[in-house]
């Protein structure tokens, strides 16, 4: 049995979705059982995010506008894929149905004037839900019996909205019951990613990019003989491929070492994805759907490799750092615990964060799609410490990104942080922020984004991790 997750960038357009059908059409071909687990269409989660935002906000024609968007785009797709009458009409219904969905949740949300967490998960959860539905329509109509499957339905989860946690042997329960006995009818499950349920039925999501979490559940659920997830690079790199041409593939990695570079940021894996796979002794495999020869990076409990400790450079841009400044002797380790826990009510996501008591400044990373609803958060947050002057100001800085340099030692015994500082001490990369754990394993800074790529060279080079005669990773 094999599970197979399809992210954004997999299913962009139209033209995405066809490559996907094939790919799975293939998959089928050579094993009787394959469950599909798919995220939303690039972009959309960020989308309906947006309309809930400006909703509460009362930005209504903001809000009209992402819909019709959506509307257009999900049609567009629809027709491009779908030839038959009927089949192509039920799924553009279910389209206009979920949106209409979202449209009246929106207009609630124009009188309440507040998004909570909840709410964002129920809007937020669209997406999954619509090209679902697209692709099994477009494998029925290429002769793949294949049916939609809603993950709120047999994901259980708790109540930790935003990023709730699957009661598994609930899930478990459920999985079975559900997907098995479609797969011994020869159907494909095309399953929502990202989202779940609580016991009562209350939508949740699993957190930012929670499709691999998904796959990984279910994967562990069903006993999967491995899980691939399919992104659009050729599995972990040691850098963005965009960035560095010598970037090589990882194509064989353990359980911890993917574990550690998801953590740091490797946008190619979910941090949570490993646990479930690692229990069960389940292989993960990351492949590129838009190069699905390349075999990709394969995880496993002990790889077959030459010895050597992993180094990787993970860069993530589109990032803005909100700064809370103090005034004087009031601040107290109590104005980043209000600062994260309002965040958190609020649905955004800290990636980083800094304090510095000398200089009273407390710095937060978030998305920069993040930025105004975070600021807007911490100035009701603050408003009267504003007020008394307790603290100075609330400040952006962007756009920014990130860089964290992972792995162990190199071949010559110095760790990477020493050689990471050397290499921006050569390079004259002005660090606005630094995170480090007391092992010298890992490093992130943050940087203005017009560095990133001339840095994340000079370290990749400074590392040698462009060296193809090294030993195969």
């Amino acid at each position: 049995m094999l599970v197979m997750k399809f992210g954004g960038t997999s299913v962009g357009d139209a033209t995405r979705f066809a490559s996907v059908a094939q790919i799975i059409r293939e998959a089928k071909s050579r094993d009787e059982q394959v469950v599909v687990v798919v995220s939303a269409m690039s972009g959309v989660t960020n989308s309906l995010i947006r309309a809930a935002r400006a909703a509460a906000e009362g930005d209504e024609a903001t809000c009209r506008r992402i819909g019709e968007e959506l509307l257009t785009l999900h049609r567009d797709t629809c027709e491009a894929l779908i030839a038959h009458a009927g089949e192509r009409r039920d799924v553009c219904w279910f389209i206009e149905d979920r949106l209409r969905d979202v449209e009246r949740f929106c207009r609630s949300l124009t009188v309440l004037r507040e998004l909570t967490v909840r709410g964002q998960d129920a809007v937020s959860s669209i997406g999954e839900k619509l090209s679902a539905h697209i692709l099994a329509a477009h494998l029925r109509e290429q002769g793949t019996r294949a049916q939609a499957v809603d993950a709120t339905e047999i994901i259980v989860t708790d109540d930790h909205f935003g990023a709730a946690n699957p009661l598994m042997i609930e899930t478990r329960e459920r999985v079975r019951g559900k997907l098995l006995p479609l797969l011994e009818q020869g159907v494909v499950p095309i399953l929502t990613g990202y989202i779940g349920a609580t016991a009562e039925g209350v939508t949740t999501t699993l957190g930012r990019g929670g499709s691999d979490y998904t796959a990984a559940i279910v994967g562990a659920c069903l006993d999967a003989d491995e899980v691939w997830i399919w992104t659009d690079v050729d599995g972990i790199l040691t850098a963005d491929p965009n960035i560095v041409s010598q970037a090589r593939p990882l194509r064989e990695l353990s359980y911890v070492e993917a574990a550690e570079l998801a953590c740091f940021g490797a946008e190619v894996l979910h941090p949570k994805t490993i646990k479930p796979l690692e229990e069960r002794g389940i292989p993960l495999r990351i492949v590129n759907s838009f190069n699905p020869t390349d075999p990709g990076t394969l995880i496993v409990k002990k790889p077959q490799r030459t010895p050597r400790h992993v180094q990787a450079i993970i860069s993530t841009k589109g990032l803005s750092l909100i700064g809370v400044a103090g005034n004087g002797d009031a601040w107290t380790p109590e104005v980043a615990a209000r600062a994260l826990s309002r965040l958190a009510r609020e649905g955004v996501d800290v990636l980083m964060f800094t304090q510095s008591f000398s200089e009273r400044q407390l710095n937060l990373l978030v998305r920069q799609g993040d930025m105004e609803h975070g600021l807007k958060a911490l100035q009701r947050e603050f408003q009267g410490e504003l007020e008394r002057g307790v603290i100075a100001r609330l400040g952006v800085q962007y756009p920014v990104a990130t860089i964290s340099v992972v792995g162990g030692p190199g071949e010559d015994g110095l760790g990477i942080v020493p050689k990471t500082f050397a290499a921006l001490g050569k390079h004259q990369t002005k660090v606005i922020s630094i995170a480090q754990a007391s092992l010298e394993y890992n490093v992130s800074f943050v940087v203005t984004e017009d560095q990133v790529d001339s840095t994340v060279r000079l370290i990749h080079e400074e590392l040698g991790l462009g060296n193809f005669n090294a030993p195969p990773l």
